[in-house]
């Protein structure tokens, strides 16, 4: 029986008196049975040991399967909505399933740490692996999501090397199932593709981790379109838009007049009652482009706009259709019962300017610039697909190379090539960067292969590419291992800190976590002189140390620079599961792999907290507000 229970449970005196209890027992009816072994102090292991004890319980354990299922509910509670009530299952089979999936995706979460620490981060490499490896078990998908999660949402200062790495996974897991999906919307008929339901799936890839779906999307259009509904009673209690009602096919407004009052109500809904609106002044941050993220802040781009203007158009019985103009993407209105090749036959409508009404030669007012007929014409929801996709993936090369801007052009990059796989430009932009961030270099020649077979005329930046990859490969099978770095050794007697410490910069105040330093500035002279080192008191000639800073910056700073925090706290840094394994209120533990580089820091950590605050509490303070160091630099 499970340790929680034996306290509680009285010894018996006598051989007889148990064989007496045991037969009482046993003669309850099964329902009673059933009800005292779902108790809620009993788990998986209770039960198994009660159902070995007689024929009798172990009927009782297994018979009806409510014993087992039970089990299950209580365990893994959000597992349930996949379950149907008026079916029957072996709910045994589903515990023993489950928990094998369990057990298996936290070794293979744990192993990730040993063999990937030395690697510079990157979600590619680290789960091309992994993913392989939970794909061998052979279970379903939705469990090794569930446990991933279940992961994630322990205690937020324990585990963080594990919830490092099972974030990546989960993260890549999601992923390669909106792929699968974005794969069969594409195969579908082109009238079949509805804008939203590809936006969404753009939206759900770059942002795998958020929490919304095509359903939730709607149910806010729907929202949406109540309001206009319910704008246009008012106008005209006649409209046959008010005729359909949510789940019924939409009734097509013929008339003009009718249509007019459409999209009059919508403007008046969508930008003067709700507020949406083109961000100018932002209009390159990504949020723009995501539908989850415009609803929520109702601001956005003119294409992202432009999906959500006629897919409620479409809701409330107007056809309208995408416009791939230059620079402002637009939707456009047939003034004509039936479709003309006559760009004047046509009103132009400007999400991002409130829905405001425009002629052809308007447009080119709109981007000052001439354009073609062939620029009013309409596109089909895959060329709608990569205008969207195009301006997240400039937005990515942007970026200026941060990590984000990277993840941004790689996830980009993946949708664009799923659309238009064939696309030389993209592949050898994607060669490129795998290479320039040092992942996956079997997938880089896989990709120049590729690039070869359809225009053999790249054949010098090809050629130029697989070379340098087949070196990294090679030399990282011949990587050496990391630097152990003694505290004892003479050459870090000057090294008055370690890995885990919670420091503050004395000059910029922002606050960090050590996890790692050098005996003396290992930088080059260029940086050097860059971050004007020589100015300080020590110069370079004194030890240094790696930080991770609250503002999700990684940082090199003088140890003259830094002092220990007077009131530790948590550092919200994505990288921190990397080098630690728990945060205890004072400082972080170091995981196995960053105490394999520093095996003498643990010890001179716990020494200095226990110096540092033995006057304080366990509890310490609250997180103090970051600020961006000048002196330092981001690597």
């Amino acid at each position: 029986m499970a340790s929680s229970c034996s306290e509680n449970r009285v010894p018996v005196a006598s051989s007889a008196a148990a064989e007496n209890l045991a037969k009482k027992l046993t003669d309850l009816p099964t329902e009673l049975l059933e009800y005292i072994l779902c108790f809620p102090t009993l788990d998986h292991i209770d039960i198994s040991n009660v159902s070995c004890c007689c024929k009798r319980l172990h009927e009782v354990c297994h018979g009806s399967g409510k014993v087992w299922g039970h089990q299950y509910k209580l365990r893994w509670p959000r597992l349930q909505r996949l379950y149907r009530s008026n079916e029957s299952y072996d709910w045994q089979q589903e515990f023993r399933t489950r928990l094998r999936v369990c057990l298996q995706i936290q070794r293979t979460v744990l192993s990730i740490s040993k063999r990937f620490f030395a690697e510079v981060p990157c979600v590619g490499q680290v789960l091309g692996d992994s993913f392989t490896e939970i794909e061998s078990l052979g279970a379903p998908e939705h469990f090794c999501e569930d446990e991933l999660l279940s992961i994630l949402n322990s205690d937020r200062r324990k585990s963080l090397t594990l919830k490092y790495y099972a974030k990546k996974i989960l993260y890549f897991l999601r992923q390669q199932n909106i792929l699968r999906s974005l794969k069969g919307f594409l195969e579908r008929p082109p009238e079949q593709q509805e804008a939203l339901e590809g936006a969404v799936l753009v939206d759900q890839y770059c942002n795998p981790l958020a929490d919304f779906t095509l359903e939730s999307i709607s149910a806010q259009l729907e929202d949406i379109r109540e309001k206009v509904k319910k704008y246009l009673r008012v106008k005209n209690p006649s409209h046959p838009s008010l005729r359909s009602a949510q789940g019924e096919c939409v009734v097509v407004v013929r008339e003009f007049e009718l249509q007019r009052q459409v999209l009059s109500a919508l403007n008046a809904v969508l930008y003067e009652q709700l507020q949406f609106k083109g961000n100018e002044c932002d209009y390159y941050n990504p949020m723009n482009s995501y539908t989850h993220q415009v609803l929520l802040r109702r601001t956005g781009i003119p294409i992202s706009l432009s999906v959500l203007y006629m897919t409620l158009a479409r809701k409330l019985g107007v056809v309208l259709e995408p416009v791939n103009f230059p620079n402002h993407f637009l939707l456009r209105w047939c003034q004509r019962r039936a479709s003309s090749g006559d760009i004047y036959d046509y009103v132009y409508i400007d999400a991002f300017g409130k829905g405001k009404q425009l002629t052809a030669k308007e447009c080119e007012y709109l981007i000052r610039q001439q354009v073609t007929a062939d620029y009013y014409s309409s596109i089909s929801t895959t060329e709608l697909l990569l205008r969207m996709v195009g301006n997240l993936l400039n937005i990515g090369k942007r970026g200026e190379g941060s990590e984000k801007s990277y993840q941004l052009l790689r996830d980009s990059l993946d949708l664009y090539l799923t659309i238009d796989p064939d696309n030389v430009q993209y592949l050898l932009l994607q060669a490129r960067l795998y290479f320039h961030l040092g992942i996956w270099p079997e997938k880089v020649l896989d990709i120049l292969q590729h690039i070869q077979a359809l225009d053999p005329s790249q054949h010098g930046a090809v050629g130029y590419l697989v070379q340098h990859t087949l070196e990294h490969i090679q030399d990282k099978r011949h990587a050496l291992e990391p630097e152990v770095k003694r505290r004892s050794a003479p050459e870090h007697s000057q090294v008055q800190y370690s890995v885990g410490l919670i420091m503050k910069h004395k000059r910029s105040g922002y606050n960090c976590v050590i996890y790692g330093w050098d005996p003396k500035c290992s930088m080059s002279p260029e940086w050097i002189a860059t971050m004007r080192v020589h100015q300080l008191t020590h110069g370079s000639n004194q030890p240094f140390y790696n930080v991770l800073v609250q503002d999700g910056t990684c940082r090199y700073g003088a140890q003259e620079n830094l002092e220990p925090h007077s009131a530790p706290l948590e550092i919200s840094h994505p990288e921190v599961g990397r080098y630690f394994s728990d945060f205890s209120n004072t400082h972080y533990l170091a995981n196995e792999e960053l105490q394999r580089h520093y095996p003498e820091d643990t010890a001179e950590t716990q020494r200095a907290v226990e110096e540092l605050y033995r006057s304080q509490g366990s509890d310490s303070g609250h997180a103090a507000s970051s600020k961006p160091d000048p002196d330092s630099t981001e690597h």
